[in-house]
């Protein structure tokens, strides 16, 4: 009989089926040791080795499932009452730790973004203070993603670009793109923190694709969106009848949640004077020589009145007592000056060091805490969502409504995410908290996704009630911003939501985890690319003027668009393409394959483990002696099969059977 194509080369010992009556002994027990022996014109069925079925691992087939969390211990039922104390308290241990872990890796967030402010603060500063290059759309929207990059903060950008409205130096209009690009600059944190996941392939795998996930929502929504704003103005004139229709008073701040649990510990390490970047994009040239460090944490301003001299009445100020005594003209002027009453309690309150070092200090401190919170919150997580626990979760988290409401969940999450947002009132915090938990399997994709779509509008709708705080003549600038951000999230989401065919962020991000859990250092290419490389180009080109941004720009989007139709059209429909382009191989091995870089990139890390430490040496060593365990558990496998055995021993059982019937 003919093997079947799969197990032709595979060999194996040649054993009769057991579902062979003439064969089979376990159907004929009595039969002597010659009958055993199958009749030359029986069927013989090959028996296939199962070394191709061990070779399957169903997670290898499919990486994007979920894993299962077992419980490997005992149950409950099983334990004594020494046990069963012994368990609560360590759950209650867990638990305490875990939250003690996620405050300090919320902390960790919060710092961070004061160390990028010390760092790139007035630089951010300076770049919004380029009128001419923010009327510029494409400039404004990478400005927006470079200063909330450098921030770490979509708030902070967002209230220089208030600032700057309220003082009239920049438009409503030209702030809209702006606000879009601080939209996807505020991405970058839960991306930095998915990459501290590295270590494990398939949790690397989910975590960057649902932090990633955000970066795809926001890029298609702006690809779709800016040029329609910069042709029709459609959310400036939505937000104008708006503003326009209701009348708006002032309201009170946004809720603090959050700061009031993270303020204790941040204030004691770092304090900042935020408005010293506002003052910068604002043109107040005294700003630029003070420090972001804020040392006196309770001032008071005394206004009085100054007499002063003016060359003429003419410069005299309507309203203002002006009078002449000899030659000279006297007016009257407010002065305001402040005064210092209690200095600030943190660390560098008295350090006097430039802000540059302290925020290169507080990054490699804020960074070490980070990886290690989020390593030790994926550790307790794995430990403690386990057994009927994990089940619940994973059931609550990712399981629909019912037929025929299971389109309604995706809201819901949606609903949730918004509501989880407004409360710790940062989607950076909010996004990053998730981050590990689709790395571990507790969230799925598809789950994430709805999750960070409300995780948009739950910051747009605290910037809009801190907007309503504002003053009266500053209310409806701000609050149209405010608006702009929101109506942008809310047509981003009806664009890539409500109809599945339209998720493609899902299907890119999922795309782009694949390519990372390959080649993991793809993942540092890919940050420093859409975040600095490519943002920073097109600023460049945009001070060039825009006949080098067009010539640039469009023979570039030309080829990226040819490249997706014929990737779609090779996967789909290749009989429509020329023979040379169903496929790539025509075009040198580096433009189609990412082995080759994969092969210097790996060079480049063995020398530099053999050159400058020894940490590479000791991965490549516990590497090897994974793959080498996975063999060796293959290789017995393959010769213990239980199969076999089970076959092996009824061939023995007949001889003893005859041997007592012979007696």
């Amino acid at each position: 009989m003919p093997l079947h194509p799969e197990f032709r080369d595979t060999p194996s010992p040649t054993l009769a089926s057991p579902h062979t009556e003439a064969t089979s002994t376990h159907y004929y027990p009595n039969l002597t040791d010659d009958a055993c022996k199958a009749p030359k014109d029986s069927v013989v069925l090959s028996a296939y080795s199962t070394m191709d079925l061990v070779d399957k691992d169903p997670d290898e087939d499919d990486p994007w499932n979920l894993p299962e969390l077992q419980d490997t211990g005992l149950k409950w039922s099983e334990l004594d009452a020494k046990g069963k104390v012994m368990r609560v308290l360590t759950s209650i241990v867990k638990f305490i730790l875990l939250v003690g872990f996620l405050y300090m890796f919320v902390c960790s967030l919060d710092v961070l973004s004061s160390a990028f402010q010390l760092v790139g603060g007035k630089a951010a500063g300076d770049i919004f203070q380029d009128n001419a290059v923010l009327s510029n759309p494409v400039a404004g929207l990478v400005i927006g993603v470079l200063v909330t990059v450098l921030v770490q903060s979509s708030s902070t950008s967002s209230s220089i670009v208030v600032s700057m409205v309220s003082s009239g130096l920049l438009e409503v209009q030209s702030a809209v793109p702006v606000i879009m690009g601080a939209n996807i600059g505020t991405s970058v944190t839960n991306t930095i923190v998915a990459m501290m996941q590295a270590g494990d392939r398939n949790e690397f795998r989910r975590a960057f694709a649902g932090a990633t996930v955000h970066d795809f929502f926001n890029w298609l929504s702006v690809l779709i969106l800016l040029p329609l704003e910069a042709a029709t103005g459609v959310l400036y004139k939505l937000t104008k009848i708006v503003i326009d229709s209701f009348n708006i008073q002032g309201g009170d701040n946004a809720p603090d949640l959050l700061n009031v649990i993270t303020d204790p510990l941040t204030s004691a390490i770092i304090e900042l004077d935020k408005t010293v970047i506002s003052d910068i994009a604002t043109g107040d040239p005294a700003a630029r020589n003070k420090s972001l460090i804020k040392i006196w944490c309770k001032t008071e301003k005394i206004t009085t009145l100054l007499n002063i001299t003016v060359p003429s009445a003419a410069n005299c100020t309507t309203g203002v007592p002006c009078w002449e005594e000899g030659n000279k003209t006297w007016t009257q002027i407010n002065a305001t000056e402040t005064i210092n009453l209690e200095r600030c309690n943190h660390i560098f309150a008295y350090a006097n060091l430039p802000d540059l070092a302290v925020g290169l200090i507080l990054l490699a401190l804020s960074l070490l805490i980070l990886c290690t919170c989020l390593i030790l919150i994926v550790k307790l997580l794995n430990s403690m969502l386990k057994g009927q626990v994990a089940v619940v979760i994973k059931k609550v988290l990712n399981t629909d409504f019912p037929f025929p409401f299971g389109w309604v969940t995706g809201y819901i999450a949606i609903l949730v995410g918004a509501g989880m947002t407004f409360i710790v009132q940062s989607s950076s915090v909010f996004t990053s908290a998730i981050t590990p938990l689709v790395g571990i399997g507790v969230i799925s994709l598809e789950r994430a996704y709805p999750l960070t779509l409300g995780s948009n509008i739950g910051t747009t709708t605290t910037a809009i009630l801190a907007a309503m705080a504002a003053p009266g003549e500053t209310l409806a600038n701000s609050l149209q911003i405010a608006l702009c951000h929101f109506f942008f999230n809310i047509a981003g989401i009806l664009l890539w939501y409500p109809i599945p065919f339209t998720r493609i962020p899902i299907r890119l991000a999922r795309a782009l985890g694949n390519r990372t859990a390959n080649y993991r250092w793809f993942a540092a290419i890919y940050l420093l690319l859409c975040f600095f490389l490519m943002p920073l180009t097109i600023l460049g080109l945009s001070l060039a003027g825009w006949q080098a941004l067009v010539g640039v720009a469009v023979p570039i989007v030309v080829l990226a668009i040819f490249i997706i139709i014929v990737n779609l059209m090779q996967t789909r429909c290749p009989r429509y393409l020329p023979s040379r382009l169903r496929n790539w191989d025509f075009l040198p091995r580096p433009l189609h394959s990412m082995a080759p870089w994969d092969g210097v990139v790996m060079s480049g890390m063995a020398f530099c483990g053999t050159r400058c430490c020894c940490c590479c040496k000791c991965c490549q060593k516990t590497e090897d002696e994974e793959k080498g365990g996975k063999e060796r558990k293959k290789s017995q496998e393959m010769y213990d099969n239980p199969a076999l055995t089970r076959d092996d021993e009824p061939l023995e059982a007949p001889k003893e059977t005859v041997k007592a019937t012979q007696l």
